[in-house]
Formats: structure tokens, sequence, C-alpha cells
């Protein structure tokens, strides 16, 4: 088995020789695009804010020493993440860029040189900054036009966002309508939402009470307030606005940004009464440590301080650098730290199977909250920190997200503590746990996951969800609030017992329909739905199963290649190499890898897949019950066959699963973006973003009516 590689991190960015600096820049841009679409697009971070800026600021180094690592898509030019496809996106004409970071005093004293030095001011010229807390929420732009809010939008990428208009009109503190003689006709007004640490704690004890899921920390919770399909639910909940700048403005009524507060202030929004206007470094930093004094009795979370200049004009000659403002920066608080036992170690199996170590600790305050658990992030950070149960740890809020322990006091560790051996074996359901290699890389994945997740218990919910979606098998009437009832209820364990629902449900003493939220004829639905899956395309079936890096296009690739699901397995199992389990020379792996598109990461994962027993039987026990049908033929002639087509905006004569569907059935490869790649963009009504990159690459564009002429 291949081992993990030492981290490069160990070396100075100065020491790092130009290949070294590249393979680190490529892994950095991986992990910290992963930590983005965790933090921006699915409101769980995975590290504390404290790593991420560690994380960014490396990135940055190594950018800076070696500009030629520099591309048009570095994450140096970035911001946020892609917007959720569940809502619907807004174009922001004024970007949503984020702020450079400062941690120490010395740091702001070198952001005010910098401002001067750029306005060819001397060092004892004053210009006057404002000093505002930074709120831990979640960026939203409201645009007014004609003093009437219309469109309301999340951060996104910075260029894009999230529509989340119905939303923010249930929040009580913005409001609908501005008036007075300076309102201009177009205006976006931008702030944060968020939630008072008071509102948060009420709102998880009653989400306890309920059953239902507890947020981490309010800026959890009012993003995902924010982010609710249903308004009514973002009605219930408890969100705040504080409004400081503004995007897209047809004219602006002050010439300062205290000026714009103050306005805002004056047109209705909460503005943060902490905001003040200062002329010095030295006073930066004493606003900052006084804010950072009384930070506990705010009763909101806020995670440092942010100085703009004060002077519109000055801000707009100083400009912009990469994706943040010359004219403002961020003062981060440091983490807050406290020492305590660790106790024990216990491994929490998620929803998609992977292993978070988390200690148990000796309860202790760090900055005001109990914390008596912390997340030790994988097994290579317990190698690295040499954590130990029975160690003394310090443990850190940074940025008031997620306590970690930072390290172990080893004089305080008593005699007979022995290293910790991370489990191989799944502790939710015993099957085997394993870490996957990049190929490319040859770095071992950090993140050890269970292989057994059509029968594991901690993921099964998920995989049940999964296995009846839209594209998997298609089962109405069995969404996620019904699939997790009838987990519940012990109705349905495994995907087998889907099908065998109606027949047990009629021999029960207590009938489904009889139960709450159930009825006659939901009920009759339901097992007609369910009738009507017992034949189901191949593909859908392989996509179904959850496959680890099988999604609908490689189970389409393996399924044109193998026809059944019996010939999968079988070419999945010869695969295997007694004592290897990462095999790379036997026929079996040569032909898995040799079908065009699978590469060795699917082909390992369909591999691990099939050699675990459980996940075969649950294969055979669905098959007792499913016929999988064969694929539609692809047709190798058609005038599409073999290119790659990108369709974008409003398909008026066919859904874009239809559109999808035809387009493979007549050989084509059908790519959700635009790139030098793509051959044909078929653009309907309201295409953005893909129809402008398409025409400036030079690719065909044709409308929907050319695509049926086209294709016959």
């Amino acid at each position: 088995m291949t081992q993990p590689t030492l981290s490069l991190r160990i070396l100075a960015v100065e020491d790092l020789s130009p290949d070294q600096a590249a393979r680190e820049h490529t892994a950095l841009a991986v992990e910290i695009a992963g930590h983005d679409a965790a933090y921006y697009r699915e409101d769980a971070p995975l590290i504390s804010d404290a790593d991420y800026d560690a994380l960014r600021r490396r990135y940055e180094a190594i950018e800076a020493r070696f500009p030629g690592l520099v591309g048009a898509d570095s994450l140096s030019k970035t911001v946020g993440a892609a917007p959720v496809e569940k809502f619907g996106k807004v174009t922001h004409q004024v970007p949503m860029l984020s702020l450079a970071n400062a941690f120490t005093d010395t740091e702001v004293e070198e952001f005010v040189a910098r401002v001067k030095r750029f306005l060819g001011l001397d060092e004892q010229d004053e210009v006057a900054f404002t000093s505002e807390p930074k709120i831990d929420g979640l960026s939203c732009s409201l645009r007014y036009v004609n003093g009437r809010l219309t469109v309301a939008a999340t951060r996104g990428d910075g260029s894009e966002g999230e529509d989340v208009t119905a939303n923010v009109r249930t929040i009580a503190e913005i409001p609908d309508l501005i008036t007075g003689p300076d309102v201009p006709e177009i205006i976006d007004v931008r702030g944060e939402v968020y939630m008072a640490v008071a509102d948060f704690e009420a709102l998880n004890a009653r989400q306890e009470a309920a059953g239902e899921k507890v947020f981490a920390n309010p800026r959890n919770a009012a993003a995902g307030s924010l982010r609710q399909l249903d308004s009514a639910v973002t009605a219930a909940r408890p969100l705040k606005f504080f409004a400081y700048a503004w995007g897209e403005a047809t004219t602006l009524p002050a010439d300062t940004q205290m000026g714009m507060v103050e306005t805002f202030a004056r047109w209705g929004f909460p503005t943060n009464p902490l905001t003040v206007v200062v002329s010095s470094a030295r006073a930066l930093v004493a606003h900052y440590h006084g804010i950072e004094a009384c930070r506990a009795t705010l009763g909101y979370d806020i995670d440092g301080v942010v100085y703009k200049v004060n002077a519109l004009d000055l801000q707009r000659r100083l400009g912009f650098v990469s994706r943040s403002p010359r004219w403002a920066i961020a003062h981060k608080f440091p983490a807050q730290q406290a020492m305590t036992l660790l106790e024990e170690i216990e491994i929490q199996v998620g929803r998609t199977g992977a292993l978070t170590p988390v200690a148990k600790l000796a309860p202790i305050t760090v900055g005001g909250v109990v914390v008596s658990s912390a997340t030790l992030h994988n097994e290579d950070e317990i190698a690295r920190k040499d954590i130990r149960i029975g160690d003394t740890v310090v443990v850190q809020r940074a940025g008031d997200v997620i306590p970690q322990v930072v390290r172990v006091v080893e004089e305080r560790r008593p005699a007979g503590a022995v290293p910790y051996v991370f489990p191989t074996l799944c502790p939710a359901c015993g099957s085997h746990a394993v870490r996957e290699v990049d190929t490319k890389t040859g770095k071992m994945d950090a993140v050890r996951r269970c292989t057994g997740g059509l029968i594991c218990p901690a993921q099964m919910v998920e995989r049940l969800r999964h296995f009846v979606s839209r594209n998997a098998f298609d089962i109405e009437g069995l969404g996620e609030k019904q699939v997790h009832a009838l987990y519940e209820w012990g109705l349905i364990k495994s995907p087998a017992d889907i099908f065998t629902l109606e027949a047990r449900n009629a021999a029960s003493l207590q009938r489904l329909e009889n139960r709450d939220g159930w009825g006659k004829t939901s009920v009759a639905n339901l097992f007609t739905a369910i009738e009507g899956r017992r034949r189901v395309a191949v593909d859908r079936f392989v996509f179904a199963l959850g496959i680890r890096h099988v999604g609908e296009t490689n189970a389409k690739r393996l399924m044109r290649h193998f026809g059944t699901t019996a010939a999968l397995e079988q070419v999945a199992l010869a695969a295997q190499v007694p004592g290897e389990a990462h095999p790379k020379g036997n026929a079996a792996w040569q032909e898995l890898i040799a079908i065009d598109g699978i590469g060795d990461v699917v082909a390992e994962a369909v591999i691990e897949f099939f050699a675990e027993p459980n996940n075969r039987e649950v294969v055979t026990a669905l098959l007792t019950h499913v016929t999988p049908q064969p694929m539609e033929t692809v047709a190798a002639a058609s005038p599409v066959s073999g290119k790659t087509v990108v369709f974008t905006g409003a398909l008026e004569k066919m859904t874009r699963d239809e559109a999808k569907a035809m387009a493979e059935r007549l050989g084509a490869k059908v790519a959700g973006s635009v790139s030098a790649k793509t051959d044909l963009v078929v653009a309907g009504p309201g295409a953005g973003s893909k129809l402008e990159k398409a025409q400036s690459l030079g690719v065909k564009v044709i409308t929907e009516d050319e695509w049926f002429e086209l294709v016959g």
C-alpha cells in the first residue's frame, strides 16, 4: 500500500523548490475549494476560521514567491463558492468581494502605511478610517428600485449569488420600502444576516425538543435559516440584519463611508452602534482591543473588526487588488484557548461514511462557552500531534466555529499512555474503512471511509434517500421526510425492504395508512409508485447503489461496457489482489480502467464496494425484487455523436433531463460547463454566463429549434 507523503508545509515557502511549490499549490487549491464549498454552500465548515486563514495565507505566499503559478482560475482571484443549484441565481452588478485579513497590530500599522504610500501622502498626514465589528453571519445584497425591495441575494461566488428574496422579506428588520429625497433610483444595500446568541440558544432548544437538527453556532443557524426553500421556515427563525455597505447605486447620498452608514440608519436599516471614525493606526488598534474586551457581552457573534478608508473618493483612487479592496481590511481576533483533559477519542461516522475522530474532554470554558468535545480532524492529525487518551491538551475555539485540539502538553502526559490506533473497521457496522490514494499525486486521502454504505446504520438514511432520488429509482412519494419516518419505524432498513413493504404492511397489525402523516390514498399511491420501479434501467440501478465516485455519467459508462450488474461484480471481484488494497496489474483491473472516462479512482471505488460482502448481499437481495433493463442503444452515426454539448437557459420543448438523455442517446457527451473542448452550446431564453463564455471562446451556439433540426 502506498504510504502517505509528508506535507510540504513543514518547509518554509522560501525553501520550496519550484516543483514542490507547484505540487503544494495544486493541493492547497483543492483543499481550500473544498472548504469554501462546505462553508458557503453547505453552511457546515469542516475546519476553524484560523486554520482556513492559515491555508489561504500559505497559498497566497506561494503565489507571491512563484508568480508563474498564478492563473486565471487562481483562488487568490475568487470569492466564496458557486451558488447552490436549488436556488435561482442573481448576478451582482457590482461584485461582492472579500477582505484581506490582518492578525496582528503590526499588520494594521502596515495596512495604514500602504494606504498612505499609495495615495502619495507623508507618514504624518492623517487619513480617516471607519472601524466596525465584523459580524459572523451571512453576507446579503438587497436591491431597491425606486425605494422598493425587488431582489435579495447571497454573496455566492462574488459574481453570482442565490436568490433569497422571499426569505429576506420575512426578516422584520429589513424594510420593504425606503423613502426620502435622497433615495437613489437603484441601490444595492449590503450587510450581514445574523442570529443573536440568545435567539440561537432558544432555537436549538426548540430543535432538540422536536427531535430536529441542532445548529453548531449562530452563523450556521442564520445561513441555514436564510437558505430555506420554504420561506415559512425562515419566517419562524429570529434573523437580524446589519447594513454596512452597498453595491450598484445610481447616485450616492453621502461622500463618506460613515455618511453612508448614517444614511442607511435614516432609511430604517439597523446599523452597528459600535462603528466609529478614527484617524490613525493607533486609534484603530485601540478600538479593536476595546471591542475585543466587550465581545462576550455583545449578544451576537463577531470574529474581528473591519477598517475602511472613510472618504469615498479615496476609496475609488485606491481601488482593488485581486479579490479584495485596497481600502479595507479585516483585523481578525486570535483563537481563544484553554487547557483540559482528553478523556476519550470517539469515532463518529458521517452520512457519507467518513470516520471523524472527536475528542471527548473534561468540560472547560473557552471564550465564554463550555466545551466538552473538539474535532481532531482525521487520523493524520492525531498522529502528527501524537494525541493520546489521557493527555492534557490545549483546546481552541478559533473563529468561534468548531473547537479543536491545538497541541498536547507533553510534560503532563501520564505514564503508560500509548499512541492512538485509528480503527480500520467502521464502528457503526463493522465494514472495512479505507483511505483512497490519489493516483496522480500518490497522496492518501485524509479521510477514512466506511465501505458498507448499504448496510451501515450511520449512512443508511442518506443512502436510502439517494436510492429513491430522481436520477436513481425515482420513487414518487418517498421524499426525505418519508424515508426518515419509515427508517425510524423500522419499516425500511435496506433498499430491498422498499419492495417488500406492501406485503409486510398488509400482514401488520399497525398499518402504514393509520400512522400520523399517512392515509389510504397516499399509501396506495406509494405502493403503485414502488411497483412501477421493479423494472429500471441498469445504469440507474448502479447509480442508485451509491458507489463512491460513481455518479450518473460513470454508471452509464460502466454499464454500456458490462451490460449487467453480474458482469460488473465479477470483474470487480477478479480485480482484487489478496493483501493489496489498490491493485494495479491484473487483467480485470486493466479492463476497468480501459473504459473511456473510468480512471484509477473510480475503478478502486467499484472494487472496494464489491469487496465488501455486506454490499454484495444487499445487491443480491435487491435483484430478487428488481429486474434491471438494458440501456438504450447509442446512435453511433448521429450528427452529434462524439461531440461535447452544453445546454443553458430555459428549454421550452423539453426538460433539462430530457435534453440530456436525448443527447446521450445520440452519442453526445453532455457537460455542465463551457470550455475550449465544448463543441456545441444549445441556448434557450435567459442564457447567461455560459452563453457569454461560449461566444468568447468561439464555440458554436444554436437555439433549441435548431437543435431539433440538427438531430432530426
